[in-house]
């Protein structure tokens, strides 16, 4: 998959290195050239010195052949911008934007822009938004049989209720977070648009669950 990465800060220029290693192609966005000395000895991706919102610039960075984009640089509003550009001029599937201030969380939400905290784990929760089937599990316990596991809402599943994602014995949907706020499932939550869905499972059902999720709201145990 191709990949496009707006800023070549620290998160950046590691996420460029990551991608790249696990076999992706990278192009890489920032607006000081300098930058790019921050980038993975050997790095072999496309660096180009621009803004990420400007669409030719994005356009030169291969976002038109693009299957994800991240946004991270030092700037919530270039972020959300860059982020906005490449989900609504260019459908990018997969975008999610890093943020600094965690109460324009809900905002970007709403727009459906995923994003992550300014943590010290940033590097890896972008990744697992970017591709989040490299990362099944988010902590596996210590004898391997249960594991914790974050999920997207797939579209398909907004507006039915998520007990049909609730397989005791299998998976069991413990919380859902929904516009920046988590809350315990209990058995009445509609899906919401944005929905970020938190799994106990099984470690041998995780293929169960994507199944489950990847499938028809109606395909779900009883029908």
């Amino acid at each position: 998959m191709h990949v496009v990465v707006v800023g070549c800060g620290r998160v950046g220029s590691e996420l460029a290195g990551m991608l790249e290693k696990t076999g992706h192609t990278v192009a890489i966005v920032d607006k000081r050239r300098d930058a790019f000395r921050r980038l993975p000895t050997g790095f072999s991706g496309q660096t180009i010195v621009g803004f990420g919102f400007d669409r030719d610039t994005l356009v030169e960075a291969g976002i038109e052949n693009a299957g994800a984009l991240a946004a991270v640089t030092s700037g919530d509003n270039s972020n959300i911008m860059s982020a906005r550009v490449a989900r609504e001029t260019f459908q990018v599937e997969r975008v999610v934007a890093r943020i600094y201030d965690p109460r324009r969380a809900v905002i970007y939400q709403r727009l459906g822009i995923p994003t992550v905290a300014t943590v010290s784990w940033t590097t890896d929760q972008v990744m697992r938004r970017l591709l989040p089937g490299a990362h099944p599990a988010d902590w596996v316990d210590g004898s391997g049989q249960v594991c914790l596991v974050e999920r997207d809402l797939p579209p398909a599943w907004a507006g039915h209720k998520l007990v049909m994602l609730h397989e005791p014995g299998r998976f069991v949907l413990s919380a859902v977070t929904r516009l920046g706020s988590a809350r315990v499932f209990d058995g009445n939550i509609v899906g919401q648009e944005g929905d970020v869905l938190h799994f106990i499972v099984d470690i041998n059902d995780l293929d169960a669950l994507q199944q489950r999720l990847e499938g028809r709201p109606d395909e779900g145990p009883g029908h």
